[in-house]
């Protein structure tokens, strides 16, 4: 941990994960986001968006184009350990948004930006992590990597950071689109929260929730005054970094977190169910 911080300085905040490490946030600067998965001192995962990230042999905002033309991306992924074999299998829509690379004993998931035709982010990974996080389709041979149950108490703090990381990436990718930065507004994360937590409910039960009611009227029920509203809403991404990337390539996710309207976001993340709620204050 003392090489870390020497090459990189203390974090802004240290958040846990569901995968057994801790992201080391370093958001200083919108330009310069970063963050570091830390697991026994080590890192095991780093994830790159701010424009002047350091994602080499990749560049945030290269073209797709030039990546294709100069590196050809499987459709699948092997991965031995030890007596266990692995396979990766992505699909077309992965390919084109989500491919992963591999660059010796490391992984490389590029986020790519279908709208601009770029890359949004970068994700490197050693094999265990990629193992846990199982963001592709999965076969093998052996046992899998296993993944602590966590507590209610663990979960909370996977929250919050999560929560914290939707809202920093939130802001980065706009200012990419020279739109104002957000504000946070706690009553609207609640109301967000509520309703992730409900969504899991739903699915737990199987059946449609008579008590939801519309975006307005939980807010209203929130006692949140605005005059404009807007949501994003996503189930079973491995965490804020993958849901981001999902929501902002999708057409109708990417213009709420691209509007002008709002002034102020709330995020309520309950396991693996995620709420953005946009507001414009009164």
């Amino acid at each position: 941990m003392k090489e870390i911080k020497k090459e990189f300085g203390e974090p802004s905040r240290i958040d846990m994960s569901a995968y057994g490490y801790d992201w080391w946030i370093y958001n200083r600067d919108v330009n310069d986001y970063f963050q570091l998965a830390v697991e026994k001192g080590k890192v095991v995962s780093a994830y790159g968006i701010g424009d002047k990230v350091n994602v080499a042999p990749f560049e945030i905002g290269q073209s797709i184009d030039a990546i294709y033309s100069s590196l050809y991306v499987e459709p699948t992924v092997d991965i031995e350990a030890g007596d266990n074999t692995y396979r990766f299998e992505l699909s077309e829509e992965d390919m084109n948004m989500r491919p992963l690379i591999e660059l010796g004993d490391i992984y490389v998931q590029l986020y790519l930006d279908k709208f601009t035709g770029t890359v949004s982010s970068v994700r490197f990974l050693n094999n265990s992590t990629l193992l846990k996080q199982q963001p592709y389709e999965l076969t093998y041979h052996g046992t899998l990597v296993p993944v602590k149950d966590l507590s209610e108490e663990e979960w909370n703090k996977v929250r919050e950071g999560n929560e914290k990381q939707i809202f920093d990436i939130t802001n980065i990718v706009r200012s990419r689109f020279d739109l104002k930065p957000l504000g946070w507004d706690d009553s609207t994360a609640e109301v967000a929260y509520l309703n992730s937590q409900e969504m899991k409910g739903i699915q737990e039960k199987n059946q449609v929730s008579e008590t939801k009611g519309d975006l307005d009227d939980r807010l209203k029920s929130g006692e949140v005054q605005y005059s404009v509203a807007g949501e994003n809403i996503a189930a079973n991404y491995v965490d804020a970094v993958a849901v981001m990337e999902g929501w902002l390539n999708s057409e109708g996710h990417r213009e709420t977190i691209l509007s002008e309207e709002f002034t102020d976001l709330g995020v309520g993340v309950y396991k693996k169910f995620y709420t953005q709620n946009f507001i414009k204050k009164k």
